[in-house]
């Protein structure tokens, strides 16, 4: 099962969370019950620039066994004793294309869902690639906030900056596909993806909501 949390810090604890997402990776690694993870930062998702960074929250998506025993982790434990809120979903995978890290972390097992969908996008792009990505984005974004279905979105990075993503909450997966397939700038991005091969690796996997904690 996958498990995705999202906190937001007390300002005072900005420089522990950048302490954190150097060093969790190593108790994350050590723990058995954990088969994939990645601590992300957050944005606005507006430009996927530097700029659009938000000290202020952060995530960390991880493949477990137990989500109980993980929940109870020191790694979680320390991220929910400095923060002022917590959004938690556990999730189940509907379907998951590409590779993150040159793995391929989500295996498909929820079948005839019909419950809220959530999406995570992510990508590594190119160094050449940038400008030109950042340039395409926008139009992207303004009509993925206006989408109809879309119950919550938020950016997500890894470093360095040429690594980044969206996770997105949805009514339902007709919402999604909508999204995705009739919109537009959607459909604009897709095509330019084609034509300028800007991402060295991307994924793109849809999850059913089995549990929601909190919110985005």
């Amino acid at each position: 099962m996958i498990v995705a949390y999202f906190w937001t810090i007390k300002s005072s604890r900005v420089l522990n969370a950048i302490v954190a997402m150097g060093f969790d990776r190593f108790f994350l690694m050590a723990d058995k019950n954990v088969s994939f993870h990645k601590s992300l930062g957050t944005g606005k998702g507006e430009t996927f620039t530097p700029t659009d960074a938000n000290a202020l929250q952060w995530g960390l998506v991880a493949v477990v066994e137990d989500i109980a025993k993980f929940d109870s982790s020191a790694v979680v434990k320390r991220w929910r004793k400095g923060s002022v809120s917590e959004f938690r979903a556990v999730l189940e995978p509907i379907s998951s294309h590409g590779k993150w890290a040159g793995k391929e972390p989500f295996v498909a097992t929820a079948k005839d869902w019909d419950g809220q969908v959530a999406a995570i996008t992510r990508a590594r792009i190119k160094w050449s690639q940038n400008f030109r990505f950042w340039s395409s984005v926008p139009p992207v974004t303004v009509s993925l906030k206006s989408a109809p279905g879309l119950v919550a979105a938020i950016g997500i990075g890894e470093a360095p900056i040429g690594l980044q993503g969206t996770f997105s909450l949805w009514e339902s997966a007709a919402a999604i596909r909508d999204f995705a397939y009739k919109g537009a700038a959607h459909q604009k991005a897709i095509a330019d993806t084609s034509t300028y091969n800007w991402y060295s690796e991307e994924l793109f996997a849809r999850f059913a909501v089995r549990e929601v904690r909190g919110s985005l």
